[in-house]
């Protein structure tokens, strides 16, 4: 650059001055002034006068090499005549000439392009004078070693003080460079727009910047409304874990693995409950000097319907596990009815709380079955802690169910009956109603199936879960279903054996 220095100031100060010569005499030289004449400062009319300072003469163009140097792109310019007046520190460092080495060239001919191209490149520089605007070419130059190196060049015209073309300006960059700045500027964009991932860029203080198509959809709000709120306002549980994750990526940076959040949502429709897998990235300014954290970038892919389906083929997995060993287990106790409670153990494990087993007595009619007075507790679980299933020592007593019961409700329908506790019912009313209907104090969401066995009704199974579960559902039903068979025909095989005795 400091031959680009030397070029500007030279051609401004004249192709002889301050070379150390004599004055020319004629149009370039200056004529000697006296001592007296108005001008000189040192003339007694002019000594008492104030004096504005003057900037060097050379201020501007250190100015003009000090930005020249400091651009992150190569850049070099030609005059009228196709001579090199300017080459910065970046275009030295593409090619590996210096600027004292290529200003005052013509062209890039033999020494920044191979000879047999130097014409065409030549012309198409040039051109520029001609065209307003930039025009955009990629040429293969010569670095000083002699290798060559592919660039991509943006070149417009310089206009003189007349408005007339002066001469051109070039600014280049490796092609690789180029194509690498325009993937990463493709790929955000992409990202912002269209991703099949949702993607959110929060600032340092956890609110959302920039929010992409799929992110809005899941977090149910338009791109522009979701911008600066808290997180709190869309995210009504599980936000305390995000904002958590949020803050160790800010101050530790991004985890080594995705992770996955469960949340419930705030929409227009209700509460959803939603799976997130998410990953993060933190976000550092590139021109600071240090890493300064911009916010973190959070990528995220809503895997509800995944996690739920192999939730539940978990579940199947665990429950066809029970059943096959509860079934072996069954198979060799020798009393049916120690068959039921064995069979009765195995299927509570993590699927209810509490279990009851109410039989009919011998010879019931529907009438009194109905109305409740020949059902009888005949083996249930404890009802004050979890313990397993015990028959009851001289059941004989009805349990007198009311009418309308959940029990009595699956005799009626000959199938299975679903209930909860109401929504926003108390601790002391949802006891009252659980002693009510005969069931442990704690029993929030029951579960009721007959129990039937060569096309009579035995009785009614009863399964029970505390108000901290969620209610049955229907692939609860379907399980507890398939125990009730089960459990009838154990009872049904202990009745015949008795009636046999």
């Amino acid at each position: 650059m400091g031959a680009s220095r030397s070029s500007g100031l030279a051609d401004a100060l004249g192709p002889d001055e301050g070379a150390g010569g004599p004055p020319r005499e004629g149009a370039g030289s200056v004529p000697e002034e006296s001592p007296d004449s108005p001008e000189n400062p040192e003339s007694p009319e002019s000594a008492g006068e104030p004096m504005c300072p003057e900037p060097p003469p050379d201020s501007g163009a250190e100015l003009l090499a000090a930005l020249l140097d400091g651009m992150d792109a190569a850049l070099c310019a030609f005059d009228a005549g196709g001579v090199v007046t300017h080459w910065n520190r970046e275009a030295e460092r593409i090619l590996g000439w210096s600027a004292q080495e290529a200003v005052g060239r013509t062209g890039f001919a033999g020494w920044a392009v191979r000879r047999a191209d130097a014409h065409e490149v030549q012309g198409r520089l040039m051109a520029a004078m001609d065209a307003p605007g930039r025009q955009v070419h990629e040429f293969a130059l010569l670095r000083k070693d002699g290798s060559r190196v592919l660039v991509r060049t943006q070149s417009a015209r310089v206009l003189g003080a007349d408005g007339k073309p002066a001469g051109v300006y070039c600014a280049f960059s490796e092609v690789h460079a180029q194509i690498d700045l325009e993937r990463a500027i493709a790929l955000s964009e992409a990202l912002l727009e269209d991703a099949s991932w949702g993607v959110v860029l929060v600032d340092v203080d956890l609110r959302p910047t920039v929010v992409n198509a799929y992110a809005s959809r899941a977090l149910g709000g338009g791109r522009t409304t979701l911008l600066g709120r808290p997180l709190g306002e869309l995210v009504v549980q599980g936000v305390e874990e995000l904002e958590a994750a949020l803050q160790h990526v800010l101050a530790e940076g991004a985890p080594g693995a995705p992770a996955e959040f469960w949340v419930t949502l705030r929409t227009a429709e209700g509460e959803r409950r939603r799976c997130w897998r998410s990953g993060f990235l933190r976000l550092a300014s590139p021109l600071a000097e240090e890493p300064v954290p911009l916010g973190v970038g959070w990528l995220f892919r809503d895997v509800t319907a995944a996690k739920l389906a192999q939730q539940e083929a978990d579940r199947l997995r665990f429950r066809t596990s029970q059943l096959h060993r509860a079934v072996r287990t069954a198979s060799e106790c020798e009393d049916p009815m120690e068959a039921v409670t064995s069979l009765l153990d195995f299927a509570l494990a993590g699927f209810a709380d509490h279990v009851l087993l109410d039989l009919t007595a011998d010879g019931p009619t529907a009438g009194e079955v109905m109305e409740g007075e020949r059902l009888v507790r005949t083996a249930a679980t404890p009802s004050v802690a979890p313990g397993p299933c015990l028959l009851v020592a001289g059941g004989s007593i009805p349990v007198r169910y009311g009418p309308g019961h959940p029990a009595l409700q699956a005799v009626e329908r000959t199938g299975s009956v679903r209930t909860s506790a109401g929504v926003g019912e108390t601790a002391d009313a949802a006891a009252a109603r659980a002693a009510e209907r005969r069931w442990p104090r704690d029993a929030a969401h029951a579960l009721c199936t007959v129990l039937r066995s060569r096309g009579r009704t035995l009785g009614v199974l009863t399964f029970l879960r505390a108000a901290n579960r969620t209610a049955f559902e229907r692939p609860d039903t379907a399980y507890a279903e398939t125990v009730a068979a089960r459990v009838a025909g154990a009872v049904d095989l202990a009745r015949a054996m008795g009636a046999g005795e």
